[in-house]
């Protein structure tokens, strides 16, 4: 009897032990074939089995990660805000995958929003149709600065013709370079939504909001939001408004970032509506 309970106690800690390493979200770095070579990338995913509708991030030209973060805080924040709502997040690395550094003030760019970045989001997404875990009908995008621009580009008709199916659900552009896209009748085959404070001198409010006037009547649903006063990188957590002086690697040269707590938060809930639709 006692070797029999002894048993019985070992197999339901095995079983246990199984139940959790399911339940457990599984997050960290994944490795994903791309090319001739291999794109790292971040993975948050929520806990359970799933399928789980999933999120590719895209970061700016300051990189993913921070020092010795590998996922600087500012992503990492939209991470969690975007596993509250049940999604999976995976934030490709096309910088550190290529053994770059912030790109911000590189004269002649090896990694370019329209190219190679085009090209991780889409062996991104192969990746992810391949996992189990993943609801393969609510894939979306989200990108800010350069890996909006990056977003903008992915989501252009043109790309269509490599019979991507079934095609991201929705995306979502914070403060995007617009002015080529803008000159280029810029259109998108998912429904879009882009987000820019009208104070960004980084960006371009203006070109941005005439790429998207410019695209009605011949796009998928495209929506622009331009904050009030708000500056570029309004959607980061503590940030004092600064003038960039060019000596931040991770930052643009010229301009002014800041936070702002009212279009932070009204971002955070668009970005849930739009994604959730």
């Amino acid at each position: 009897m006692r070797l029999l309970s002894t048993l019985t106690a070992l197999v339901f800690v095995a079983a246990t032990c199984a139940a959790h390493a399911v339940a457990a979200p599984a997050s960290g770095q994944v490795d994903i074939p791309s090319g001739s070579g291999v794109l790292h990338a971040q993975l948050f995913r929520p806990e359970g089995a799933g399928p789980f509708p999933v999120v590719i991030a895209l970061h700016g030209c300051g990189g993913l990660g921070a020092g010795a973060e590998q996922v600087a805080p500012r992503y990492r924040d939209w991470a969690e805000q975007l596993l509250k709502t049940g999604h999976a997040v995976l934030m490709p690395d096309s910088y550190g995958s290529r053994e770059l550094g912030p790109q911000c003030h590189a004269r002649e760019r090896h990694v370019l929003a329209r190219r190679e970045r085009v090209a991780d989001i889409l062996a991104a997404r192969q990746w992810l149709l391949q996992q189990s875990w993943v609801s393969r009908d609510r894939i979306s995008l989200i990108g800010w600065a350069n890996g909006a621009s990056a977003l903008l580009w992915a989501v252009r008709p043109q790309l269509a013709a490599q019979k991507i199916e079934p095609d991201f659900r929705s995306a979502v552009a914070f403060y995007p370079d617009c002015r080529i896209s803008s000159g280029l009748g810029w259109s998108a085959r998912v429904p879009t939504l882009l987000l820019i404070g009208a104070g960004d001198d980084v960006s371009s409010p203006a070109a941005c909001r005439q790429m998207v006037d410019g695209a009605r009547g011949r796009s998928a649903l495209a929506r622009i939001v331009v904050y009030p006063n708000a500056m570029h990188d309004f959607d980061r957590a503590n940030l004092p408004l600064h003038a960039l002086a060019g000596t931040d690697a991770g930052a643009p040269e010229h301009g002014h970032l800041g936070g702002d707590p009212a279009a932070r938060a009204d971002s955070q809930k668009r970005v849930a509506e739009w994604l959730a639709r």
